[in-house]
């Protein structure tokens, strides 16, 4: 667990109340339900009111208890097994609120990542990308469908793009072996943390390559290699990893890229529309047949 909210429980045993007490020996014991409780569901399990938790938050130096919360969150997120997370979100979400508890978190990581990443690093990153020679991108496991997202729409918009294949570390080196400091890489990974992402990107950071980590903490072993850091929240939704708010991050970024390269991706979408078309890529709708379904 957090080595410093360990320290920061045993800095202040002396001066906690007897409900306190309990709560500090609880979440020791058992942070790793903890992390995932309410405040209420952790004042009921213990013994003690809500108010009683939210002040030991308070009390031991967190801006209430969701600081609290996400210090123990952000610990253990990379360590939990899918089999714990299974049985964390069975264990605090009724199956009846389920819809609403997951997209309510959505709308909050979005929220969240909103007001944590750092705007000017955002830009610099953009530009840094507009600029390179060659665009590299990588993302593992969870993360290698927003890996392709992103691929995809930059393919439109560079020249020279290579979604990297991550099937061994071998092929990630291979096919970064032409790399230099002319170029950008750009790495996504949430936890778990993909051991293979993490030293592609310290490779490119050992070539020089300008860096850029999509990824949800300073602490994230991503963000070691990252000359650029774009911090999206993403968060335990079951066995399954919240992405949104990355998904998100991705969307402003790749927008933001092609107003800086405006004239050259008017050029390629209209030599692409008129490809599309030609070719009929696309199926045709009825606009009537559509104000009739409506």
């Amino acid at each position: 667990m957090n080595n410093q909210l360990i320290q920061r429980i045993h800095d202040h045993m002396h001066s906690f109340s007897k409900g306190q007490k309990l709560i500090a020996r609880y979440i020791e014991e058992h942070y790793d339900k903890v992390a995932f409780m309410t405040a209420s569901k952790l004042g009921a399990t213990v013994g003690v009111s809500e108010s009683t938790v939210v002040r030991f938050a308070t009390e031991i130096g967190y801006n209430g208890y969701p600081g609290l919360q996400q210090a123990m969150q952000e610990m253990i997120r990379s360590r939990l097994t899918t089999v714990q997370r299974l049985e964390i979100t069975a264990g605090n979400i009724p199956e009846r609120k389920l819809l609403e508890a997951v997209m309510n978190q959505d709308i909050d990581m979005i929220r969240r990542s909103l007001d944590e990443i750092s705007k000017d690093e955002f830009y610099r990153a953009a530009d840094a990308v507009v600029n390179a020679r060659h665009v590299y991108i990588l993302g593992a496991r969870s993360s290698l469908p927003l890996a392709n997202f992103l691929a995809y729409y930059f393919k439109l918009i560079f020249d020279s793009v290579q979604l990297i294949n991550s099937t061994s570390e071998a092929e990630i080196f291979e096919q970064m072996i032409h790399l230099s400091p002319e170029d950008a890489v750009i790495g996504i990974s949430f936890p778990r943390y993909s051991r293979k992402a993490v030293k592609a990107m310290r490779f490119a950071s050992d070539r020089g390559a300008s860096t850029v980590a999509i990824t949800d903490s300073a602490l994230s072993p991503m963000a070691e290699a990252a000359t650029y850091l774009l911090r999206a929240r993403s968060d335990i939704a079951s066995i399954v990893d919240s992405l949104v708010a990355p998904l998100s991050v991705i969307n402003a970024f790749i927008v933001t890229v092609a107003i800086k390269k405006k004239e050259e991706v008017h050029e390629n979408l209209q030599n692409l529309e008129r490809i599309w078309d030609e070719y009929g890529v696309y199926e045709k709708v009825d606009e009537k047949g559509l104000d009739s379904i409506r």
